[in-house]
């Protein structure tokens, strides 16, 4: 694919990328895709994710009470909490407000229903089923994770067709929760509305974003502050992941949305 030749342009010391399609078929990659990276907040999908499997187990219901709002709220950015704090900023599910304090609630209710460390859930229940050999889970639920792009392709394939969660679970997930709601994206500024599923973020119509001008209001992931992304984009039928060693700034803003716009053009032309 020749849009991932746009790679090896960008200012950073290392990358890795890789586009996967529905079928789970990898179709271009570059870079070492064992390298491991930081993930910064695409740690939220997998997180996610473990939360969707603990839901269909019956460990928790997303309208149970959880810290000051519910699952739901937690997991949807909606429970009123602060970006890095636990401090109460407004009533839940009244703001879209960005919360890696939530997430941490969320993985502490895990913790709590399964009497497992969420760490521990999370390898169990997302990364062993899944072949994620190298994931790990050694810092926050919400920003700490670390994996390769190896492994991410493997998450990007089963959220295209999913196995440990149904496919109503999931599309339940990338479905706007909450709808209507305003709030900051991290990076881009304020977002009317600030659109997301639960856990994932969905592009919509926002401008400016980090995915493409092309790519489809259906398309959701999540992109992280260490350099990373995530997207899947149903209408294209495939996912793209891409880590690097260069944390998110105006080399990203710049950079990744053509990069996108890219490798949706190899696809729609392959």
């Amino acid at each position: 694919m020749q849009g991932l030749d746009l790679v090896g342009r960008w200012p950073v010391d290392a990358a890795a990328a890789a586009v996967v399609t529905a079928d789970g078929v990898v179709v271009g990659s570059v870079g070492d895709q064992g390298r491991e990276f930081p993930l910064a907040s695409v740690t939220k999908l997998l997180t996610a994710y473990a939360v969707l499997v603990a839901v269909e187990e019956g460990a928790v219901e997303w309208d149970q009470q959880a810290g000051p709002a519910t699952v739901r709220h937690l997991i949807a950015h909606t429970a009123g909490l602060a970006f890095d704090t636990r401090t109460q900023q407004a009533e839940p599910g009244t703001r879209r407000i960005y919360s890696n304090a939530g997430f941490e609630v969320l993985a502490e209710t895990i913790t709590e229903a399964t009497s497992i460390p969420f760490a521990t859930y999370l390898t169990e229940a997302v990364f062993d089923p899944l072949g994620m050999v190298t994931s790990s889970l050694p810092g926050s639920a919400g920003a700490g994770g670390v994996s390769t792009c190896a492994d991410l392709t493997r998450f990007a394939a089963e959220l295209q067709r999913p196995t440990l969660v149904s496919p109503e679970t999931l599309a339940a997930a990338t479905t706007v929760a909450f709808p209507g709601l305003n709030g900051v994206l991290p990076g881009y500024g304020m977002q009317k509305p600030n659109d997301w599923g639960l856990g994932f973020e969905i592009r919509d119509h926002k401008s400016p974003h980090w995915t493409g001008k092309t790519s489809s209001p259906e398309t959701y992931g999540h992109f992280g502050q260490s350099g990373t992304f995530l997207w899947v984009d149903p209408t294209a039928k495939a996912a793209c992941v891409t880590l690097t060693t260069r944390p998110f700034g105006d080399w990203a803003i710049a950079a990744w949305p053509p990069f996108t716009d890219a490798i949706l053009h190899d696809l729609a032309t392959r």
